[in-house]
């Protein structure tokens, strides 16, 4: 049994000064967009993002792919009635880490302008499901997001950010691409997920060699998530935890989604 733990965050950014439209558009960065960045660039690497992208791709391409899709799609609907709640529209919107776009087909076109699609894996961009509204699909990386400050009135992201080296920094980047009042909804993993997976494994070492060593990647705490959002520059911030339980027969069945999902 496991029981992932969905964290939330809906933040706004200060109000400042608006930018003008104009100020779409891409430029080529080494480590993040944003010039003020305080976050230190000695970060540890856990995730070895080459070999995510591949996985990403080898994924995309498995011939059942929406076998494994059902928590990306229900997350993927959360998101968007959350865009709903929102009384206004977003003219220009992106997707951080958008897989095959499991958000992007919950919205209409009367509430999202244009849609920029962005995600490591290039075969899950060209395997994107369908949706209404216009799409630019752009192949980027989540620790080095390639656009101009100002650019968009809301970014969404679902189940990506777990993955990235620097979460502090990546949040900063996101707080410097939208524009003054823009939102920012996403989703990520909570520090609970594949708790079992996690006590029956380590138990099992333990039992076995005398010690255990770390089989599931380490995931962020919920206590920590409003301090990182709030010292990215978020205000307003609300940050909620969706408890979803899924059920498995065994261990191996388990492993199979993983290697797909995960």
């Amino acid at each position: 049994m496991l029981r992932p733990a969905s964290l939330w965050h809906f933040c706004r950014r200060p109000r400042s000064a608006r930018v003008p439209a104009e100020n779409l558009g891409r430029r080529e960065v080494t480590s993040g967009v944003s010039p003020r960045g305080g976050t230190s660039s000695r970060v540890l690497n856990i995730f070895d993002r080459d070999l995510k992208r591949k996985q990403k791709n080898w994924a995309a391409q498995q011939p059942e792919t929406t076998k494994f899709d059902y928590l990306r799609e229900e997350v993927g609907s959360r998101i968007a009635d959350r865009v709903y709640d929102i009384p206004r529209d977003f003219p220009l919107a992106l997707d951080l880490g958008c897989g095959r776009g499991y958000i992007a087909q919950y919205l209409n076109k009367e509430t999202v302008g244009k849609f920029f699609q962005a995600d490591i894996a290039e075969n899950a961009l060209k395997n994107s499901l369908e949706t209404e509204i216009p799409t630019v699909s752009v192949l980027v990386d989540e620790e080095s997001l390639p656009f101009r400050e100002n650019t968009f009135d809301l970014v969404v992201s679902s189940l990506s950010l777990h993955w990235v080296n620097d979460l502090p920094r990546a949040l900063e980047q996101i707080h410097y691409v939208l524009k003054p009042d823009g939102v920012f909804i996403g989703a990520m993993f909570g520090g609970d997920t594949l708790y079992e997976l996690r006590c029956s494994l380590q138990l099992a070492e333990t039992e076995r060699e005398g010690g255990f060593s770390p089989h599931i990647s380490p995931f962020t705490a919920v206590n920590d998530l409003g301090h990182l959002l709030g010292r990215a520059g978020f205000n307003t911030l609300t940050v909620d935890t969706d408890e979803i339980q899924v059920n498995y027969p065994g261990m191996f069945e388990l492993m199979e989604d993983l290697q797909v999902y995960f």
